[in-house]
């Protein structure tokens, strides 16, 4: 069994805002974060993740919960696995009872391979001069600690001869298994290229061939693995991010070559997908800092897709986005290295509103000399832009009019259902009452008034929360109920004085509309007893009254 104070020490190590972020994209919303429901089929989101007390509700399923329940819903994992895997991905350790097990994975291995990889380049001066040939400095060859791969005989050896578990080797994917059985390691004669995680956790490799042969793959990247999910990782992130924050700007590149160019003339903002185009999985990533997103890809058919899938994906979930094709052949290493900062300066003055780029290529793909071409051109973009959100679509209806050449009249929507407003709750404004959830939202919160207002009040005067009374009262504090009070939009958070008034307020109500239904109903009492309850009830009405 895992120790509870274990389990604990992981839980005030990790932000679930983070957790839940590295699985979907979430919005800022006050001072909590909003998303579409992955639990749920839902366009207006009305999922809810708090920072502050570190739990998750959505008002459309009810389903809610802290960090290890959002993992364990989110990949089906039972407790004690999803634990783990948190454990894994934080960098934790996990102690357990009678077992002296320790779940903190072992990252020396794939780091000690790296260094490994680093010798390798640095004693050939034939590879050192080609990647400075290339126009990579020897700074930057250190700052993003590139390195070569030998044959696969020659890493092998060298985790073996380092004692090295080569089952561990196999879960990071510095080797596989053939058919056979065999080991052979996965980078063989290519230019290394560390990939960090966002934590700066080296969880895998990008390898460039040195070989001109049309046979083998340029670029290889490791596979996915429990620690590596290519959708999920920018290269270079992990250097750039606080620059990102910062110049709340983040530029987005094709390639490893790219990424580091940039980087050494200064744009140390810039960072890569490991593919061509980015993923929705990308996007919690791209969300941190809120910067606006400059793409910069090549100018060849393979780039100009990417970049229009791309400038499609962002601009669907509410991205400042913006897009620079480097035409000629060209791609930004090449620009960085002949021309330097200026250069790309010029180029980056020129870039074009993810929208517009998006329009012009619907454009480019039609003759709009012919209405039925037209036509199929108004269709792509209507198609598209039903799927931007109410003022997003506003901005692009000038925009598609303007460049596929149609009357803006053509893009008026008539019953687009992901534009209709609600709110988040799914609480029917009748059946709120604002001032008992406030109370009840304060009593969460706050042990000190929490135990106060338990002490001095009955149930009853919560006459529409009896049941959230009670929870309370039983010390269920993570109960989804009172989580879907918490994450209320509206809901006050009381100092002590006003919530002793709130309360005294409630009280006061509550016990003179008692008084008057008693005093209707006198007959029904022996006439001492009935005097006596009158006695009692304006004794608690005064003293409410005085507070």
């Amino acid at each position: 069994m895992i120790t509870k104070a274990s389990i604990e020490n992981l839980k005030a190590s990790i932000d679930i805002v983070d957790v839940v972020s590295s699985y979907i994209s979430l919005k800022k919303a006050g001072v909590n974060y909003k998303a579409c429901c992955p639990f749920h089929d839902e366009k207006t989101p009305s999922f809810v993740v708090s920072s502050a007390k570190g739990i998750y509700h959505c008002f459309g399923c009810s389903v809610s919960g802290d960090s290890i329940s959002f993992v364990m819903e989110y990949e089906k994992l039972n407790y004690v696995e999803a634990l783990e895997k948190l454990a894994n991905n934080y960098g934790v350790a996990l102690e357990y009872d009678n077992t002296g097990k320790n779940t903190k994975f072992d990252f020396s291995l794939i780091e000690s391979v790296n260094d490994f990889y680093i010798k390798q380049l640095k004693k050939s001066n034939q590879l050192m001069a080609y990647l400075v040939d290339r126009g990579l400095s020897t700074q930057s060859i250190d700052k993003f600690k590139l390195g070569y791969a030998p044959s696969s005989n020659d890493t092998i050896k060298f985790l073996k001869d380092n004692f090295f578990n080569l089952d561990t080797a196999l879960e990071f994917a510095i080797v596989s298994k053939d058919e056979n059985n065999n080991l052979y390691a996965r980078f063989i004669n290519r230019i290394t290229f560390p990939i960090y995680s966002n934590s700066s956790k080296l969880i895998g490799f990008g390898g460039r061939t040195l070989s001109e042969s049309d046979n083998i793959a340029k670029y290889l990247n490791s596979p996915t693995t429990k620690f590596f999910n290519k959708s999920r990782v920018l290269y270079g992130y992990d250097l750039a991010k606080q620059n990102i924050y910062k110049q709340k700007e983040i530029i987005i590149c094709e390639g490893y070559l790219d990424v580091i160019m940039l980087h050494q003339v200064g744009l140390n903002n810039a960072c890569a997908v490991l593919g061509t185009a980015l993923t929705p999985e990308h996007l919690p990533l791209l969300r941190r800092g809120e910067p606006s997103v400059v793409l910069a890809y090549d100018g060849d058919k393979a780039g100009l897709e990417a970049a229009f899938k791309s400038c499609k994906l962002l601009a669907q979930n509410d991205f400042s986005a913006s897009v620079v094709i480097f035409d000629g052949g060209l791609d930004p290493a090449d620009i960085a290295k002949t021309k330097g900062l200026d250069g790309l300066q010029e180029v980056f003055s020129k870039k074009e509103h993810c929208l517009d780029f998006v329009f012009r290529i619907i454009a480019s793909r039609y003759d709009l000399s012919d209405g039925v071409e037209k036509q199929k051109a108004l269709n792509e973009a209507k198609e598209f832009m039903a799927s931007l959100s109410a003022v997003i679509y506003e901005v692009a209806i000038k925009k598609a009019s303007l460049f596929l050449q149609v009357n803006s009249n053509l893009f008026a929507k008539t019953n687009v259902a992901n534009h209709t407003p609600t709110s988040s709750s799914m609480l029917e404004a009748s059946s709120i009452n604002i001032a008992q959830l406030s109370i009840i939202k304060t009593m969460i919160c706050n042990e000190e008034l929490r135990e106060f207002a338990l002490k001095n009040t009955h149930e009853h005067i919560f006459s529409n929360y009896i049941a959230e009374y009670r929870l309370l009262k039983e010390g269920e504090i993570s109960n989804t109920k009172l989580n879907a009070i918490y994450l209320q939009d509206g809901l006050k958070l009381y100092d002590k004085e006003e919530f002793i008034k709130q309360l005294s307020m409630l009280s006061y109500d509550f016990y003179t509309n008692y008084l008057a239904q008693l005093k209707l109903k006198k007959d029904d009492y022996e006439p001492i007893e009935y005097m006596n309850l009158v006695k009692k009830l304006q004794i608690k009405i005064q003293k409410l009254k005085n507070m």
